[in-house]
């Protein structure tokens, strides 16, 4: 057992949401998204040090003093499994470790829109899960794809850097690759899934042309890939999708994609009102004639005016200040909170203050 196991376990007790230990400052948690300290001295670059590689295989300490990072899982027995980027900093080395609670939360527990579980029980096609680092959508994809384990008899496939939540096969036959570990690369992982007759085909990140170009060959192929990207909203999913593409394809992408693409799912994490935890808003892009035509046109820009206007349609979609005024009237959010996180607070006050005078 190293050092370090007790700070984990403290995390995974105050379900915090992560771990901050760094050279320079004393052991922090993030709690509900606030940064709090824990109650220890500021950690000196040779006692982080001594922590740190405690816990790491040679392996581990060789590529972290070679590339001068780490991304791995630790897996701390009946607590919780942890998602680790250990790091160089100006004070020294660095770590953050997110907290993956040991079984996968479900669709209810999460209070998802009704309107995800039509995209995971899709048979084929591209949905593509989004939200700024730390907003919950591993979280969220993980819920999916055990709703679609409950629910179907279909192989899935994960492919992360590294694993993050665990799932167990319950109807389905589900087989988890980690980068680094099980594969080389994520291209190398999808050329081989493809192979491995793969229902469902989940994608850590679709971070470069070849992970995205095998990705859609997959869709193409009848599969029903989720992918997950780093943007703050569906529209911008999309632009930075075709975007990791050289500009002498993107115009075929676009006209794939076009057909290809079932949704977009992008989410925020808020503060619940009564202070114990938090709940995603979710924004939600489907397709649509309207949204095929507007990719194969290139108008990428005009898909969040499309989203506003086009969110109280019986498809289901909504953007994030209709799913932010949905928990605020609903009382789950302040109004303070969503307005932290709506894109237009002032329009959002005005919205809620009309329609409370309305009630």
């Amino acid at each position: 057992m190293s050092r370090l196991d007790t700070f984990l376990r403290m995390a995974a007790d105050q379900r915090a949401s992560d771990l901050h230990f760094h050279a320079g400052k004393p052991p922090t948690v993030r709690y509900n998204g606030d940064l709090v300290p824990l109650p220890y001295r500021v950690l000196t670059e040779d006692e982080t040090r001594r922590f740190i590689f405690e816990f790491l295989t040679p392996e581990q300490k060789d590529h972290l003093e070679r590339e001068q990072e780490l991304d791995f899982a630790y897996v701390l027995d009946g607590v919780a499994r942890f998602r680790v980027n250990a790091f160089v900093q100006t004070a020294g080395l660095g770590a953050v470790f997110r907290v993956i609670p040991t079984t996968v939360p479900s669709y209810d527990e999460l209070r998802l829109p009704a309107v995800l579980r039509t995209l995971a029980h899709m048979s084929r096609g591209l949905v593509l899960m989004t939200g700024p680092t730390g907003s919950g959508k591993t979280t969220t994809l993980a819920a999916l794809i055990r709703e679609i384990n409950r629910t179907s008899k279909r192989h899935i496939i994960t492919i992360e850097d590294p694993i993050e939540y665990m799932h167990e096969p319950i109807e389905s036959v589900v087989t988890q690759r980690e980068v680094g570990q099980h594969a080389e690369s994520f291209g190398a992982a999808l050329r081989s899934a493809l192979r491995e007759s793969p229902d469902v085909l989940v994608v850590g990140e679709l971070r470069d042309y070849e992970t995205v170009s095998l990705a859609l060959s997959a869709a193409e192929a009848g599969v029903l890939v989720f992918g997950t990207l780093h943007t703050n909203s569906a529209a911008k999913a999309v632009d930075r999708l075709i975007g990791a593409c050289p500009a002498e394809v993107q115009d075929q992408v676009r006209g794939i994609l076009s057909v290809l693409l079932k949704g977009v799912v992008s989410q925020r994490l808020c503060k619940l009102a009564s202070g114990e935890g938090r709940i995603a808003a979710v924004e939600v892009l489907l397709q649509t004639h309207s949204v095929a035509h507007l990719i194969r046109e290139n108008k990428i820009h005009q898909l969040e005016a499309y989203l506003r206007t086009g969110e109280q349609s019986p498809f289901g979609m909504r953007s994030l200040e209709s799913a932010l005024l949905e928990l605020v009237l609903e009382g789950q959010v302040t109004l303070e909170e969503a307005m932290s996180t709506s894109g237009d607070p002032e329009q959002l006050e005005r919205t809620v203050t009309q329609l409370r005078g309305l009630l």
